[in-house]
């Protein structure tokens, strides 16, 4: 029998937080004057109280997880928190549905930035801040769950960075506080630097922060239906250069921060994400002056190209402009971008630079092997030689992957959705992208009017991507229940 006493503890916890994360809303709320407040006196205080008995409930000496454990509070966490993070959604502005509520805190938690409400121009500033905060938590937790758990778990061959990160086999639960307190400096800091960098280039201090929240978490929500279009020009530039800062591993942020540049430098994942990139900026704005023949003025278009495609490879999902209207090659391009996504270690999405590198050099080494079956090609990753179990892990969530994502799409396409929607639902669904395009998709990129079955398959999606997939089949196989 499973010890959930381990599980639940850390779980109240985090909802305990959730639900004093409330009172900011509300005070903004409060301070415009807004009878909203109310709502997220009521969801907080709910939310705390629930939060705070389970931690009683299951207080104890937890020094140590199984394996089974750690997967159950990955799964757990995310899937209990859009619970609360849903509260105010429905019992206030929009008031939304339970479909749609959900929706918009799976969405939030997991970083996609999609978004179920019809409007967004309007609703309480104090809802605003919450589907922001909701972002950067999830932001930060993905973080600290692929640096603690996933290389505990041999998720998608994240065993690899056991050793370069922590070691915390055996002792996942203290070694997590000391991971998470790094990441959290490093994550506010760089908070606390787009939103300065975003004042000085004109956005109100309540949008600096929405947008700053949703920036270093690789989210995406904003608080205007015209999305980042609201402000062109010079807070692009920066956005552009805070998601790449988002998506690279945040534990050689923390090396850089104390001093050790070399590893950042030295980092292969950083390497080839600067430069695809580079490649797909410079293809697209090669192909739109060239074959498309845009009349917009070169440098605004070279900006707009390079704010929207990091937008989409970091999984930040803002848009500044209407990326259907540049033709088919880079639509191809931006779908391909979406399922490479950032760093491993990152806010990023999708699959990770890692597993395209590790899945690049075993197909070389495969290659070589039929010309010169009988000499050995070791695999090796900076210097360090790739263990097999590495290689299988990564290749075999590869796989798992792209058999969910093709699934998803005939699941949406059965639901009612045009292909085209389907389609890009769920890419951005399972790779937590943001964007979809299609007939059902409104004028403000919401999923407003999808078949309610279509959201639901959506936050599965969702769910499954951002927690890597294995950590949360896992839970259906009889074996892992077996003491």
């Amino acid at each position: 029998m499973i010890d959930i006493r381990p599980v639940a503890h850390p779980i109240g916890k985090i909802v305990s937080a959730l639900g004093a994360g409330m009172a900011l809303p509300m005070i903004v709320d409060m301070w415009h004057g807004d009878p909203h407040w109310i709502v997220f006196l009521e969801c907080g205080t709910l939310t705390m109280v629930l939060g705070v008995l389970t931690t009683i409930a299951t207080r104890g000496k937890h020094d140590s997880l199984t394996i089974q454990q750690a997967f159950m509070i990955t799964s757990g966490l995310w899937a209990v928190l859009p619970i609360f993070g849903a509260l105010p959604f429905m019992l206030g502005a929009p008031h939304a549905s339970l479909s749609d509520a959900y929706f918009e805190a799976m969405s939030g938690v997991t970083t996609t930035g999609t978004t179920a409400f019809p409007r967004l121009d309007g609703l309480p500033k104090g809802t605003h801040l919450w589907r922001a905060i909701l972002q950067w938590s999830g932001g930060l937790g993905i973080v600290v769950v692929a640096m603690v758990f996933l290389p505990v778990m041999k998720v998608g061959g994240m065993q690899f960075f056991r050793s370069e990160g922590f070691d915390t086999l055996g002792k996942v639960l203290p070694r997590a506080g000391e991971i998470a307190s790094e990441m959290t400096r490093i994550y506010v800091m760089l908070t606390a630097a787009c939103i300065l960098t975003y004042i000085m280039l004109g956005m109100t201090g309540f949008d600096a922060v929405i947008h700053a929240l949703a920036t270093c978490s690789t989210g995406g929500f904003s608080n205007y239906d015209a999305s980042f279009g609201a402000y062109l020009g010079g807070p692009e530039w920066a956005a552009s250069i805070f998601m790449v800062l988002a998506s690279i591993p945040f534990i050689r942020m923390v090396q850089a921060m104390r001093g050790n540049f070399t590893p950042l430098y030295q980092d292969r994942q950083v390497r080839a994400y600067l430069r695809w990139i580079f490649y797909a900026c410079a293809v697209i704005v090669i192909y739109r002056l060239i074959y498309m023949k845009q009349d917009a003025h070169p440098i605004e278009l070279v900006r707009e190209t390079v704010f929207n495609t990091i937008s989409t490879f970091s999984g930040t999902g803002f848009a500044s402009t209407d990326m259907m209207a540049w033709g088919h090659l880079p639509f191809a391009i931006l779908i391909i971008v979406g399922l490479i996504g950032g760093c491993t270690g990152s806010t990023g999405c999708s699959v990770k630079v890692f597993r395209y590198l590790v899945l690049f050099q075993a197909v070389r080494a495969q290659v070589r092997r039929m010309h010169s079956p009988h000499r050995v090609y070791p695999l090796r990753y900076e210097g360090r030689p790739l263990d097999r179990d590495v290689v299988n892990s990564v290749m075999a969530f590869f796989t798992l992957f792209m058999l969910t994502f093709g699934l998803l799409i005939v699941a949406l396409s059965l639901s009612g959705l045009h292909p085209k929607t389907a389609l890009t639902a769920a890419w951005t669904a399972i790779a937590n992208v943001g964007p979809a395009w299609g007939p059902e998709i409104t004028a403000n990129g919401s999923v407003a009017e999808f078949p309610t079955l279509s959201k639901w398959l959506m936050i599965l999606g969702m769910y499954l991507g951002r927690l890597e997939l294995v950590s949360v089949l896992v839970l259906l196989m009889p074996r892992f229940w077996r003491p």
